[in-house]
């Protein structure tokens, strides 16, 4: 979004109205999260510097040899004259800014990483704040804003109102000036610095995220294999295969299975709800066909 579309004339709202009080109170309160937004950028920009560094030559992406870190560090220029974005161009070479302007090993600009990793999120974010705060504060102009905007008012969510006004476009533009503001003509390995506690704690935030997400449900077996599934896992137990059964002793499984009568067809529909090893189950297919 950097160099984006501006305010335009229609208010600080995409909604066109004439007092946009909503649009100033997001702006309001995006400032009041000014700290916050910066540290998120600094946090953000850790592990740029270890990245291969990359060129535009004649329309050819090509690796310098170098890191980004490397090159910012001797003052080296970060992005060309081919890629980014014409409003980023003047920056300091070896700058936060002109990390932005630089591309990776696919030719995306990092601009573009930033924009959609951290700006978008946290004026979105900053949106339903601004939303609950004035339904908090100010419910009669809250209450005209829903009638203007259609929504019900006791059915109305902040993020299908943040939604209808459009109010997240032209603060994203502003969120970009205030962190170029603070960050542009930093050096990158500064930035990196200053963001290095907040990229711990996000980087441990998202290992317990992961750690408490729901493991994946067994998929159920079809009622009509009931009776195979149980001829199959009496199979199992009485050949003494290990569990889960190996790649190895996959031809020693499918001679069990069809000991017990089990036709291919229920073989293979049975195999998924086995003690099964990686690759056992690729195995028994392929002996059976």
């Amino acid at each position: 979004m950097f160099g984006g579309t501006g305010f335009g004339g229609a208010g600080f709202g995409g909604a066109g109205f004439e007092a946009d009080w909503f649009g100033l109170l997001g702006r309001e309160v995006l400032r009041e999260r000014r700290a916050a937004l910066i540290a998120e950028a600094c946090a953000w920009s850790v592990g740029l510097s270890d990245r291969p560094h990359h060129l535009r030559r004649r329309g050819r992406l090509v690796a310098t040899g170098s890191t980004i870190g490397d090159r910012a560090a001797t003052g080296q220029a970060l992005s060309g004259e081919e890629d980014g974005r014409i409003e980023l161009g003047d920056a300091r070479p070896g700058s936060f800014q002109d990390a932005l302007n630089a591309v990776d090993a696919d030719g995306t600009v990092f601009a573009d990483r930033f924009d959609r990793e951290v700006v978008e999120p946290f004026v979105h974010e900053t949106c339903l704040l601004a939303a609950e705060r004035a339904r908090r504060t100010r419910p009669g102009q809250w209450a005209e804003l829903l009638d203007d905007l259609g929504e019900d008012p006791d059915d109305a969510e902040p993020a299908d109102v943040v939604r209808a006004g459009e109010w997240e476009g032209p603060l994203r533009l502003e969120a970009e000036h205030l962190v170029l503001a603070a960050l542009g003509g930093t050096p990158l390995l500064e930035v990196e610095s200053e963001g290095l506690p907040l990229s711990l704690v996000r980087a441990a935030e998202a290992a317990t995220r992961a750690a408490a997400a729901p493991a994946l449900a067994e998929p159920e077996p079809d009622e009509g294999l009931a009776g195979a599934l149980f001829l199959a896992l009496a199979a199992v137990r009485e050949a003494d295969l290990p569990s889960p059964v190996p790649p190895a002793d996959a031809r020693a499984l499918v001679a069990a299975l069809l000991g017990q009568g089990l036709e291919p067809a229920e073989v293979a529909g049975v195999l998924p709800h086995l003690p099964l090893a990686p690759g056992t189950a690729d195995r028994v297919a392929a002996l059976l066909s």
